[in-house]
């Protein structure tokens, strides 16, 4: 079991490591999207590129995947990169209005990170306790 969580720990970490870097170097081109200007996603992410939240986001997602891929800092990625999971699930469900809630990489992701959490469940179990 101890072998698996840390392959599952190491590829959630790739992927926020490598998607998180995508944003500052351009190494994975990114498809055009065809949807009107005024779609509320388009409108989001208006907003967040000018205004630096977006790079601030894309750092944490480094940092959190750096520390996910490490089973000594495994549970702190995951505190990390919990929000950020959160708020992809949100984007997904309100703004383009669930059109690609099922993408293979989002369910994967989600699942990863749902079985990284129950397999650390002990050392957040104290975040609950009074």
């Amino acid at each position: 079991m101890k072998l698996i969580t840390n392959i599952v720990g190491g590829l959630l970490g790739l992927l926020f490591i490598v998607f998180g870097a995508n944003f500052f170097f351009k190494f994975i081109p990114m498809p055009a999207d065809p949807s009107a200007a005024d779609a509320p996603h388009k409108l989001f992410m208006a907003a967040l590129f000018p205004t630096g939240y977006l790079a601030f986001v894309k750092v944490m997602e480094i940092l959190g995947g750096l520390l996910v891929a490490m089973p000594k800092t495994r549970n702190l990625g995951l505190l990390i990169l919990g929000p950020i999971i959160v708020n992809i699930l949100c984007y997904h469900i309100f703004l383009v209005k669930g059109k690609t809630l099922f993408d293979p990489m989002l369910i994967g992701i989600c699942v990863m990170a749902v079985f990284l959490l129950l397999s650390g469940r002990k050392a957040f179990a104290g975040l609950l306790r009074r």
